[in-house]
């Protein structure tokens, strides 16, 4: 798999194609990582209150499980909402700087947005 060169925005910002596949990715991976971290933080906090069979602990554990739960949510809307606006922003080839950045963010061998020299 060769990686090539690819312009986006008004075709002046020339860059190599892994760039934006790591960006890709690491978005890919936030959204899929911050669930699956909830759960098993989640797990860890409720289980140890209920081993210490306290109720100031279990109470304890609950706060943090929610803090927790919210932490998440916003770090997963964030991403989710950025997505949207970027989609709804960046028109195919529109030329111009918002097309780069859909292009970082959502980026695919067939998004306009990008394209391979």
């Amino acid at each position: 798999m060769f990686l090539l060169d690819i312009t986006c925005g008004d075709g002046t910002i020339v860059m190599n194609e892994m760039i934006p596949k790591l960006v890709t990715t690491g978005i890919t991976i936030i959204k899929i990582v911050v669930p699956i971290l909830l759960i098993v933080f989640g797990m860890l906090d409720l289980g140890k209150a209920v081993m210490a069979q306290k109720e100031d602990e279990i109470k304890k554990g609950q706060q943090t499980f929610i803090k927790r739960l919210v932490a998440a949510v916003i770090v997963f809307l964030v991403v989710f909402i950025v997505q949207i606006v970027f989609n709804l922003v960046a028109n195919d080839n529109d030329g111009n700087i918002w097309g780069c950045v859909d292009c970082f963010i959502n980026y695919s061998e067939s998004n306009s947005n990008c394209v391979q020299r």
